[in-house]
């Protein structure tokens, strides 16, 4: 988080200081005390206003790093890079995706469902938060999964209900359906998260791939005009630098004035999440982040052969993960604004 990392990097170097060795404050895999953790640090949070506020009130920019599809990547989310995140890159938050076809809950529901929980007691371990992302993408209409979710997101709130630390992301990329259709899946749903975890924070997926509707001619009136009828929720946006330009920036900056944000998902490159990389508007988005309090995590923790893939290819067979030697340049770039 913004501001507490600041002053977790301070009481690290304070008490690296005091036993003679300040010069490795800033080197890989230097331990974090238990009390400086994001969790600790936080506790529960909620949504005030336009934005996340932890238990005691105070707004907080979560910063960290979604992992690829679990069916594909999950050797890239083990205890060695999952303590390189925490520790080395200092991430307050891992989003946990967990995709609906393509190989995934569909296919086996009991197998994804005991990995994602897993995963949500990894992050805990290590004293970050974690989202649990139902990523429907194709079809883009989050109802045709809409018993799948509900099935899914009972056990999950029902086993991590007494953590202070999950949040549900359920609609990973609405697309080609309206808002209200949206709106309606997570009126359905949300009562059905809250059941079982009645404070959690719920992230809701926007139109056209969570762009606020901008991929689809729309923009963020739809949803500030008819929001979703529930308490502790958030709307997320989806950018990806290279292909996603002025009209999404402003689009973003417009919206967080009047909704809460969460961007579960960017990129430095294209949409399809490989090509060059964009770096001086990827800054943009980070610098208006971090003006409006707008939580993110970056796409992706796996060594996927594209450039959005944090580490090189090949370094899941066995690492290392601390420091920038197996990090892509967009790898490198991230690493850098996530602590």
């Amino acid at each position: 988080m913004r501001w507490q990392n600041c002053v977790r990097a301070a009481a690290v170097a304070a008490t690296l200081l005091m036993t003679g060795t300040a010069a490795q404050a800033a080197a890989p895999g230097t331990t974090i005390p238990a009390e400086l953790e994001p969790v600790a640090q936080n506790g529960v949070l909620s949504v005030c206003g336009m934005t996340l506020c932890n238990e005691s009130g105070a707004p907080v920019q979560l910063r960290g790093m979604s992992t690829h599809g679990l069916q594909w990547y999950s050797q890239c989310v083990n205890d060695e890079s999952l303590d390189a995140l925490a520790q080395d890159w200092q991430a307050d938050v891992l989003r946990i995706s967990m995709y609906i076809q393509e190989g995934g809950y569909e296919d086996d529901p009991a197998k994804f469902t005991e990995m994602v929980n897993n995963y949500v007691e990894e992050a805990t371990e290590r004293g970050m938060y974690a989202i649990i992302d139902w990523h429907m993408l194709d079809p883009g209409d989050p109802n045709y999964n809409l018993e799948r979710a509900k099935t899914f997101f009972t056990e999950v709130a029902q086993r991590h209900k007494d953590k202070p630390n999950v949040l549900y992301e359920i609609a990973n990329e609405p697309s080609g359906v309206e808002w209200s259709e949206i709106k309606s899946y997570a009126e359905e749903l949300i009562p059905v998260i809250r059941e079982q975890d009645p404070d959690s924070v719920v992230l809701v997926g926007t139109r056209a791939w969570s762009s606020l509707g901008v991929s689809e001619g729309a923009d963020e009136k739809e949803i500030v005009d008819n929001p979703v009828n529930a308490e502790n929720v958030m709307y997320t946006f989806h950018f990806y630098a290279a292909s996603h330009g002025e009209e999404y920036l402003n689009t973003l900056s417009r919206a967080a004035e009047k909704l809460p944000m969460f961007v579960t998902e960017f990129g430095t490159q294209e949409a399809t999440g490989d090509g060059g990389d964009d770096f001086d508007m990827a800054q943009r988005y980070i610098d208006l982040m971090a003006e409006k309090n707008i939580s993110w995590t970056n796409w992706n923790f796996s060594d996927d052969s594209r450039s959005g893939a944090v580490f090189k290819e090949g370094t899941c067979d066995a690492g290392p993960y601390p420091g920038t030697d197996q990090l892509k340049p967009a790898g490198v770039w991230v690493r850098e604004r996530v602590g």
